[in-house]
C-alpha cells in the first residue's frame, strides 16, 4: 500500500495540529467528560461495577437478538404499533418516504439519532420536497452548517459561539449576539413553530424492549418528546442492537448512558412510549399513528462475525471518543466517516464498508484506552486490530508500519552489528534518509543497541547460592535484551533477592505491534506459540514476571482473546504479573522491608502507560517507591503520552507529528508540576518523555542504582 491513499487524511491532520484553538478546545471538552464521569462514579454505588452489569446484559442480549426481536415485533403491534423491518438504509428510506407521501406531509420535525445518519436518511426526504428540520440544537447547528456530527453525543462540539451566532443569523435574516443566551433565544423562536406545524415526527430510540414493545428516548433538551407526541404521526428509526430483554435491562442502559457520556445520573428527559393514544376525546378524537422501524443495514453480519460481534454491544455514549488519543487533536470530521472515533472505525466497517473504516483506521494507536473507559468492555481495540488485518489483506500495510511490526527482527539485527548500527542511528544524515525510505521518524533519539544481549549474559551469570522458596519465569522482551540488558538483570536480582527461582525458558517477543498495525496472523502465531511455551511452566508452579508493561498487557489481556480462550493462554493469563506488583507481594510475604530512607527527599512524577491501566494502574511501582521513602506523585491527562507504543517512532503527520501533539498537555503538566523526575516502566513512553519534557526520565529500578 502506497501513502497516496491517505492524502485527504494527512491533509486533515495537518489543518487539525495547524488549528490550536479547535484543538485545544476539543481537549478541554473531552477532559470535561472524563473528570465529570469521574465524579459521577464517585457517587454511584458500586462506582465502575456497573460495566460489568451491563457487558453481561448486552452479551445476553445480542446472543438472544433473533428472539428479543420477534418478541418486540410482537408486543408492539399488540399495542397498534406498525413495526417494519427494514434490510438496509434505501429501504428504511423508501419506508419513511411513502409514509410521509401517503399523509402528505410537508414538514418531519426529527430530535438527534444516529441511525438516521448512518443512511443519511434526511437528504432523500429533503429532494422529495419534504422540509426536514433537526430539533436537537447540536444538530441543528450541524445540519445548518452542512456538516456531519463531530461526536456520538455532542456533534457540535467544535463549533463556537461566534460561529453559531453567524450561522443562525444568516438562517434567520437577523442579527445574532455571539453570546449563548441570545443564541438560545432566536433558536426557541425558531424551532416553535417547526414542533407545532410537524405532520410527522421522526426520532431514533435509546432502547427498545421486548417484555414490553416499547420504546426509550433519552435527551436533555426535551426536543424528543415534542416531537414523538406533538404530530399526528410518529416514526422511530431503531438499530435492531439497541433491543433489550426486560425493562431491568432498559433502565441499566438509562444509567450507563449518560454516566459516561457526560457524568449525568441520568438525562434530563427519559421518555417511554408503548403505542399512542389518539388526541382528543369521543367522535373528535384524532387517531396518531406509531410507526417504528427496525433496521439491519450490516448488523446481522456483524453478529455472525466472531471478531465484530461486540461492536453490537456499544450503545453510543461517546466515552471512547472522550479518552482517545488522537481524536481529541483532530476530531470527528478527521476520525470518522459517519459514525467518528475509536467505535466509529468498528461500525463504519461493519455497515459503511470496510474500505471506508480502513481510510482512517490508522489513527488508531492502539492504546487500549478505549476499552477501559467502555460502560460494555468492549474490546475496541482488538477489532479495530482486525479491521486493519482485513483491510491490509486488501491493500496492503504501509511500509512504515511493516517496518513497526519487525521491531523485533531489527533489534536483533541492531544488536549483531551494534556498531554500526548505533553509528546509523546517530547520523542525522542517515536518519533523514531513513525517514524518508522507511519511515522512522528523524527526530527520535532511539536507544542504542548492545552486543551482549540480556539472554546472552543471563546464561553466563553465577546462580545465586542462597535458599529460593518461589519459581519465576522472567519474560524479558524487546527493549531489555538487545538494548538495556542491565535493565532485565537488575529485575532479576531484584527478584533473586526475594527468594524467587529465575529461569528465562525459550520464549518469543509478545508480539504487540501486529497487534497494533493489524498483522493479525503473525500476532496471532506468537500468541500461540508463547502460550504452548510458557504455560507447561505455570503448571509446575512458576509464576511469569514482565518487566514492560506492554509485554504483560500482551500476555495477560491479548493471548486470550487472539488464541479464542485456549486453555494455555488462560492459564499463562492468570499467572502473569508486572515487576513490581511481584515485588512488593514478596516483599509483604517475606517480611524483608525495604530501608524506607533509600529515596528520601526525592520527589517523582509518575508516568502509567496505557497498557498498565488494566492491570493495575502503574500502583506497583508507585508502592515499591514510596516504600523506599519516595514522594510519587501520579502525573496524568487521562490519556495517552502520545507514544502509542511504537506509533511516535514514526515520522510524519501519522506519527511523529500528530504524537507530538497528543502528548504536549502531558509535557506541560510535568514541566509545572515541580517534580525532580519522571518514572515510568515504559520503554518507549519514556523517550516520548524526555524529549517533550527536556527532564530526566527513569525506570524505577534505576533510581537506586540497580541498573
Amino acid at each position: 500500500m502506497t501513502s497516496q491513499r491517505y492524502t485527504s487524511l494527512y491533509q486533515s491532520i495537518e489543518a487539525a495540529l495547524e488549528d490550536h484553538s479547535k484543538s485545544d478546545l476539543l481537549r478541554g471538552c473531552m477532559k470535561r467528560g472524563r473528570d465529570t464521569r469521574a465524579a459521577a462514579l464517585e457517587e454511584l454505588p458500586g462506582g465502575v461495577a456497573f460495566r460489568g452489569d451491563v457487558r453481561a446484559a448486552k452479551e445476553r442480549c445480542i446472543e438472544a437478538l433473533p428472539e428479543l426481536k420477534q418478541r418486540f415485533i410482537d408486543n408492539a403491534r399488540k399495542r397498534g404499533t406498525i413495526v417494519y423491518e427494514a434490510r438496509d438504509g434505501a429501504d428504511a428510506i423508501a419506508y419513511c418516504l411513502n409514509l410521509a407521501r401517503h399523509r402528505g406531509a410537508r414538514v418531519i420535525a426529527k430530535s438527534k439519532s444516529l441511525t438516521t445518519e448512518e443512511i443519511d436518511l434526511n437528504q432523500p426526504l429533503i429532494k422529495a420536497g419534504i422540509d426536514v428540520v433537526e430539533t436537537d440544537l447540536g444538530e441543528l447547528i450541524i445540519q445548518l452548517a452542512g456538516e456531519k456530527p463531530f461526536h456520538l453525543v455532542f456533534p457540535s462540539i467544535h463549533k463556537m459561539a461566534p460561529e453559531v451566532a453567524e450561522i443562525f443569523s444568516r438562517t434567520t435574516g437577523q442579527a445574532v449576539a455571539d453570546d449563548i443566551p441570545s443564541i438560545m433565544k432566536v433558536v426557541r423562536t425558531y424551532l416553535r413553530p417547526i414542533f407545532l406545524k410537524a405532520e410527522i415526527g421522526l426520532t431514533g430510540a435509546n432502547v427498545g424492549i421486548a417484555e414490553t414493545g416499547g420504546i426509550c428516548i433519552e435527551t436533555n433538551e426535551g426536543n424528543a418528546r415534542l416531537v414523538s407526541s406533538l404530530g399526528s404521526c410518529h416514526i422511530c428509526l431503531i438499530g435492531m442492537e439497541k433491543i433489550v430483554e426486560t425493562i431491568e435491562d432498559a433502565l441499566l442502559m438509562v444509567l450507563a448512558h449518560p454516566v459516561s457520556a457526560s457524568g449525568q445520573l441520568p438525562t434530563n428527559y427519559v421518555t417511554w412510549m408503548h403505542g399512542r393514544s389518539p388526541l382528543g376525546e369521543g367522535a373528535a378524537a384524532e387517531e396518531r399513528e406509531s410507526h417504528i422501524i427496525i433496521l439491519d443495514n450490516g448488523r446481522t453480519a456483524m453478529r455472525g462475525d466472531a471478531d465484530m460481534r461486540e461492536a453490537l454491544y456499544c450503545i453510543r455514549c461517546g466515552a471512547c471518543m472522550n479518552i482517545c488519543p488522537t481524536y481529541g487533536v483532530v476530531g470527528g470530521h478527521t476520525f470518522g466517516y459517519i459514525y467518528p472515533g475509536p467505535m466509529g472505525i468498528c461500525w463504519t466497517a461493519g455497515v459503511h464498508g470496510l474500505e471506508r473504516a480502513g481510510d482512517f483506521a490508522q489513527l488508531c494507536i492502539s492504546c487500549g484506552l478505549c476499552k477501559e473507559i467502555c460502560p460494555a468492555k468492549i474490546n475496541m481495540p482488538h477489532m479495530i486490530a482486525e479491521i486493519k488485518h482485513r483491510d491490509a489483506a486488501a491493500n496492503g500495510h504501509l511500509l512504515v508500519n511493516r517496518v513497526m511490526m519487525g521491531a523485533d527482527r531489527a533489534a536483533r539485527l541492531g544488536s549483531a552489528t551494534a556498531p554500526l548500527a548505533n553509528a546509523v542511528l546517530a547520523s542525522k544524515p542517515l536518519r533523514a534518509l531513513l525517514e524518508k525510505t522507511i519511515g522512522l521518524a528523524a527526530e527520535r533519539t532511539l536507544p542504542p543497541f548492545v552486543a551482549s544481549t540480556f539472554m546472552r549474559r543471563f546464561a553466563k551469570r553465577p546462580k545465586p547460592t542462597f535458599e529460593l522458596i518461589r519459581n519465576v519465569v522472567f519474560f524479558v522482551d524487546v527493549y531489555a535484551n538487545y538494548n538495556n540488558p542491565d535493565l532485565g538483570l537488575a529485575a532479576v536480582d531484584a527478584l533473586e533477592r526475594l527468594g524467587c527461582k529465575v529461569i528465562v525458558p525459550n520464549q518469543e517477543v509478545s508480539g504487540y505491534p501486529y497487534i497494533a498495525y493489524g498483522g493479525m496472523d503473525q500476532a496471532r502465531r506468537i500468541a500461540r506459540r508463547n502460550s504452548s511455551k510458557l504455560a507447561p511452566w505455570v503448571r509446575r508452579g512458576y509464576d511469569v514476571v514482565a518487566i514492560e508493561p506492554t509485554a504483560a498487557y500482551a500476555l495477560a489481556v491479548s493471548y486470550p482473546v487472539l488464541t479464542r480462550g485456549s486453555e494455555e493462554a488462560r492459564l499463562l493469563s492468570e499467572h502473569t504479573f508486572e515487576l513490581f506488583e511481584y515485588l512488593n507481594r514478596l516483599e509483604d510475604e517475606t517480611g524483608q522491608s525495604p530501608d524506607p530512607e533509600l529515596l528520601t527527599g526525592r520527589r517523582l512524577g509518575f508516568h502509567c502507560a496505557c497498557h498498565q491501566r488494566p492491570l493495575g494502574g502503574g500502583r506497583g511501582a508507585v508502592d515499591w517507591l514510596r516504600r523506599r521513602g519516595a514522594a510519587v506523585e501520579l502525573i496524568e491527562t487521562g490519556t495517552c503520552c502520545g507514544m502509542g507504543g511504537t506509533f511516535g517512532l514514526k515520522g510524519g503527520l501519522l506519527g511523529y507529528d500528530l504524537s507530538q501533539a497528543v502528548g504536549q498537555p502531558l509535557f506541560d503538566l510535568f514541566s509545572a508540576s515541580g517534580v525532580d523526575a519522571i518514572v515510568t516502566e515504559s520503554s518507549v513512553c519514556s523517550i516520548q518523555l524526555a524529549e517533550g519534557t527536556a527532564m530526566r526520565v527513569y525506570h524505577p529500578l534505576e533510581l537506586l542504582n540497580l541498573v
